[in-house]
């Protein structure tokens, strides 16, 4: 597992890097708006991505895990409180996005094709004989680890805005970015953890075990970075803009 830990590492370095996410904080406040509004895209497809796994597993102790984490998404079931979809608009409102940009945004091409993408490497996963392995590696990484490492870089240009008097206000992007991280390596991950990513992954490693080879685990966590880049790379142009 050590060197799957190693390997996995480098990707979430990679992805830390690239040129939006590490230049977030020197976007125009439009283009930086742009890349939350076609993010937002991303995140709605989120739970139904979630159901198609659920669909396509077989594995008990794999099926648990990813229900309680998409019942997570929705934490009342009588109305009251919002989903975590809403809590992502409240903080898009607070960061200065307004209804109607918000209302006027739709997705654009190359956002289409990262939500098509990852369904399809989802669906693809359910027709191999080690499905249950394929699906939980792209929940974990493409749903959980990738995405807490997004939020972390949007964090650094959100937090003069979302923290008052010292008190962190952010209701979606921080929360996701603590409790979809990786906190642990593989080789001791524990259903006690708290975080999404490492609950997951003590069902891969379990499966992973029963492997004869991890090619798949790494080929398919190369593919779920290549969908996050391939997304990013859309906003290029605005670091042009800035000289970045």
């Amino acid at each position: 597992m050590r060197d799957l830990d190693e390997y996995e590492d480098t990707l979430i370095e990679r992805f830390k890097e690239h040129p939006v996410l590490a230049n977030i904080t020197r976007l125009s406040d439009d283009d930086f708006a742009a890349v939350l509004l076609q993010r937002r895209f991303v995140s709605l497809a989120f739970t139904p991505a979630y159901d198609l796994a659920i669909d396509l597993l077989r594995d008990e102790a794999g099926l648990r895990i990813a229900r309680i984490i998409l019942r997570e998404e929705y934490p009342d079931g009588h109305g009251h409180t919002r989903s975590h979809r809403e809590d992502m608009t409240e903080d898009l409102r607070r960061l200065g996005v307004s209804r109607a940009a918000l209302v006027g945004s739709r997705p654009t091409a190359t956002t289409k094709r990262a939500i098509d993408d990852a369904f399809e490497l989802i669906a693809d996963s359910g027709t191999h004989d080690n499905a249950d392995l394929r699906l939980l590696t792209i929940l974990r990484f493409w749903g959980e680890i990738l995405v807490s490492v997004e939020y972390g870089r949007l964090w650094e240009r959100m937090r003069p805005l979302l923290t008052r008097d010292g008190e962190n206000r952010s209701l979606f992007y921080y929360p996701h970015h603590v409790h979809d991280a990786k906190t642990r390596p593989l080789t001791t991950v524990s259903l006690l953890s708290g975080t999404h990513s490492d609950r997951l992954a003590t069902r891969v490693t379990e499966l992973l075990a029963k492997e004869e080879s991890t090619d798949c685990f790494k080929q398919l966590e190369e593919q779920a970075l290549r969908i996050k880049v391939s997304f990013y790379d859309q906003f290029l142009p605005a670091l042009e803009r800035v000289g970045a």
